[in-house]
């Protein structure tokens, strides 16, 4: 930095001014390195893409109705059915993929030992999703 001039005159007085000539050298240089560097820290690959139309192919399970009446009448699919065979059912139910759900509808009268022995059955056959059906409240 200069502090003064070369002229040798009465004046000595220090330079109060700032050389800002290094700092824009300094600024541009940034400037250049930035410029360089951003199209680098972008990890894109740009491809032009064929375009179609399609639907994903979603294989939704069918889902199994099993209805217990008040007085312990089993159902399956709206066919009444025994407790045996209720139970080789759901063991076929459990080999299928994708495993169906099993929608559990019970009348309010049902005792729970029924609707807990036909939970049973199912979990004892191999079958993981298993919902129960119910009525919404009006209001």
């Amino acid at each position: 930095m200069a502090f003064g001039s070369f002229r040798q005159g009465s004046e000595s007085a220090p330079m109060a001014e700032i050389n800002m000539i290094p700092l824009i050298d300094v600024m541009l240089v940034l400037l250049v390195i930035f410029i360089i560097t951003a199209p680098l820290l972008t990890h894109a690959v740009k491809l032009d893409l064929p375009k179609a139309s399609s639907q994903p192919n979603l294989t939704r399970p069918d889902h199994i109705a099993v209805s217990i009446a008040a007085d312990g009448t089993l159902f399956w699919n709206g066919e009444r059915v025994e407790r045996r065979t209720l139970r080789e059912r759901l063991g076929a139910a459990s080999r299928q993929q994708p495993q169906p759900e099993v929608h559990l509808r019970a009348d309010r009268a049902t005792q729970y030992q029924s609707i807990a022995e036909v939970m049973a059955d199912a979990a004892n056959a191999g079958m993981g999703r298993i919902g129960f059906v119910s009525t919404p409240e009006e209001r």
